[in-house]
């Protein structure tokens, strides 16, 4: 897999010298930045029974829409140029024609988008941090909201390059990559609309929101890890086969 880490230092490279990466990563810390502000001040607001139920780390990490939304916007962004701006560029049949495989080609790609991802959330512990300097903090809470974010970036940035794998433009591929996950995101939801329904199970297993909502009380459910490994196993099957029909093609 030497040639798969290749590919990922050359496309971290080429995430940070373009303006890109530090606009949407400075657009990330603005948005986190003025959501945590609001949610202190809710807390600092609430008594203490109120508050007991919706401690600041659950309340950051996933218990408002104001964390999932961003998501849906940032990631599309961050893999829309991945594998489509290579096909457009015309950069895709030079790498094709290099003694790489497809599947090298793939992971090389995600790992260079986890990367990204993982550079978008490590500031944030500075939150952790300022909390902690007012009162008491859950490490095993933290440590586990961290793993639930890991989980996602596992399955959101292999929906990203499956997207811009499939797609010959950025644009298409951001809401190729938007309208998936929004999908899924909506899909999970249904957990709470047919809460007495059969299906209740099958909804509250894909929803990301329950996802992090046992994480961030330090509940590790072992299910959500998995499915958030199986969508992204899914994904970069299909991206690398995605891949191959390109170079079939040629």
């Amino acid at each position: 897999m030497n040639a798969a880490l290749i590919i990922a230092k050359r496309e971290i490279f080429s995430f940070f010298v373009s303006p890109i990466a530090y606009v949407v990563i400075t657009a990330w810390l603005l948005w986190s930045g003025v959501v945590f502000w609001m949610l202190m001040s809710f807390v600092a607001g609430q008594g203490v029974t109120q508050a007991a139920s919706q401690t600041p780390i659950s309340l950051i990490f996933g218990g408002t829409t104001l964390f999932y939304i961003p998501l849906l916007v940032f990631v599309p962004i961050v893999t829309m140029r991945l594998v489509a701006e290579e096909r457009r560029s015309g950069t895709m049949e030079l790498l094709l024609t290099a003694p790489v495989r497809d599947v090298e080609v793939v992971i090389g790609k995600y790992l260079a988008a986890m990367v990204f991802w993982l550079a978008m959330w490590i500031p944030t512990l500075m939150y952790v941090w300022l909390i902690s300097r007012y009162g008491d903090v859950d490490l095993g809470a933290v440590g586990s909201s961290y793993l639930g974010i890991f989980g996602i970036g596992l399955y959101y940035m292999a929906v990203g390059v499956l997207m811009s794998s499939l797609s010959r433009n950025q644009i298409v591929s951001a809401i190729l990559t938007f309208l998936t996950l929004g999908g899924l995101f909506m899909f999970g939801v249904l957990e709470f609309v047919f809460q007495d329904s059969a299906y209740k199970e099958i909804f509250s297993y894909a929803s990301i929101w329950g996802h992090m909502e046992a994480f961030s009380k330090g509940l590790v459910d072992t299910r959500f890890l998995v499915f958030d490994v199986s969508i992204a196993a899914v994904a970069l099957y299909f991206a690398v086969r995605a891949v191959s029909s390109r170079r079939g093609a040629q």
